[in-house]
């Protein structure tokens, strides 16, 4: 039996009765047919894009809208499919940026640093080196979102080539405006096709941001609502403030630990990664600042500060900050009845402890008898269990011709009650081990 292709000509029919339909009639249905199916198909597709967004609180988003606000190039760490570019597409359409996406690992390292074009008298003018298109269109356009992608498939070479354009935004001969940010973003080396670790030189220029999908995120996203990042709002009235309150942090961590201003990781793979050094600690600081003036949470401020310096001297400067809101503990001292302590308990375990060793540092009776005091106020609101190391110290503290002051009855019972529950604690646990 022969068979026909949908625009074969028509097998004339058999039945008489059929003779005078239109030859040409199936041909034209089968015609129409496809471009109808198609029309329909297009019409699902525009459906199933059809989504809208909301705002919703999200540390990461706020994080990366605030370091590009910051303008300081940023680098996305995160497996494959967890949504790093559609949040970038998403990023620039929300700051209204147009989006110039370049796939590092495609490209020769003459992309970025510049192709040589012979001019008329080299040996006069020299050589130029010619940008390539998509930088000559950022630069028309002066301003934009520069999105480097697939960065730890990118050979050592062109990862060297990139380092004049992330820090001095150079491409050939022409200079990026002011209004281009630079965003990357890379997939670890055990999940990259081909991957390479990120060169130290090439790392130290970005702030590091680990991106993680959210499954609430995800699920709402998928029925139609994804969420929507915002610029952060600085006030300006706070903008001096925030700096100073930066170089301060910064400056006294650095004054107390001076070995965390430069600390080259030994391992290659921390290495391609955020680490302490002089440029990274500037850009620790810009961010402290824009933060501040922000009035960003803790949780955006941890995300870039440990993606500035790395975890261990990102946390210590996170210490160092809450440090510095403590109060002073002369202050507390001079008015015990009104002093303000603070609501978290290893905050006020700090002033405590601070009030403790300015009495140590300067013995007198007045004082000593006001830490009693202070020591009282805490136990009335807060967990007595903070008063037992200061009450023990403060104690040691006492001359032989100074009285018991009477504030102590009423932290005697609490700093009882402590100690009893720290040393039925010690005794279940040595129990258990006698027990294994």
């Amino acid at each position: 039996m022969p068979t026909y292709t949908p625009f074969s000509p028509a097998p004339q029919p058999t039945d008489p009765s059929a003779a005078s339909a239109p030859a040409t009639a199936p041909f034209a249905s089968s015609l129409s047919g496809p471009a109808t199916r198609l029309d329909v198909s297009g019409e699902l597709l525009a459906l199933l894009r059809d989504t809208t967004t909301a705002p919703r609180p999200d540390a990461q988003l706020e994080a990366l809208t605030l370091a590009v606000s910051a303008d300081l190039p940023v680098l996305l760490w995160g497996e494959p499919g967890i949504g790093k570019t559609a949040a970038l597409t998403q990023l620039a359409t929300t700051l209204d940026l147009p989006l110039t996406t370049v796939i590092a690992s495609v490209h020769e390292p003459s992309d970025f640093s510049g192709l040589p074009v012979i001019g008329d008298d080299p040996a006069e003018n020299g050589i130029p080196m010619a940008p390539p298109d998509w930088a000559v269109r950022l630069v028309r356009a002066g301003r934009g979102l520069l999105f480097l992608d697939e960065l730890s498939t990118a050979p050592p070479a062109v990862q060297a080539a990139l380092l004049r354009l992330v820090l001095e935004r150079r491409v050939g001969a022409l200079r990026l405006p002011p209004g281009v940010r630079i965003v990357a973003a890379a997939n670890p080396r055990s999940s990259a096709a081909d991957g390479w670790e990120l060169s130290p030189p090439l790392a130290n220029r970005f702030v590091h941001l680990r991106w993680v999908h959210d499954a609430e995120v995800v699920v709402r996203g998928l029925g139609g609502v994804w969420p929507r990042a915002t610029l952060p709002t600085l006030d300006a009235g706070r903008l001096p403030e925030a700096v100073a309150f930066a170089r301060r942090a910064v400056c006294g961590l650095l004054g107390a630990r001076p070995a965390l201003v430069h600390r080259l990781p030994s391992g290659e793979a921390l290495r391609g990664g955020a680490w302490p050094s002089p440029r990274s600690w500037d850009m620790a600081l810009c961010l402290i600042a824009f933060a501040t003036a922000a009035d960003a949470s803790r949780d955006v401020l941890s995300l870039l500060v440990r993606g500035t310096v790395g975890d261990g001297p990102g946390l210590e400067l996170l210490a160092y900050l809450d440090r510095m809101d403590l109060p002073d503990p002369e202050e507390l001292l001079a008015d015990p009845g009104g002093a303000e302590l603070p609501d978290r308990g290893d905050l006020r375990q700090a002033a405590l402890d601070a009030v403790v060793a300015a009495v140590r540092a300067r013995p007198e009776r007045a004082r000593w008898d006001a830490a009693w005091a202070l020591l009282a106020r805490a136990a009335e609101t807060g967990a007595p269990d903070l008063l037992v190391v200061p009450a023990t110290t403060l104690a040691s503290l006492r001359r032989e011709d100074w009285d018991v002051p009477v504030s102590i009855e009423g932290l005697a019972g609490a700093v009882s009650v402590s100690r009893r529950a720290e040393l039925a604690t010690v005794r279940a646990l040595s129990v258990a081990r006698a027990d294994r």
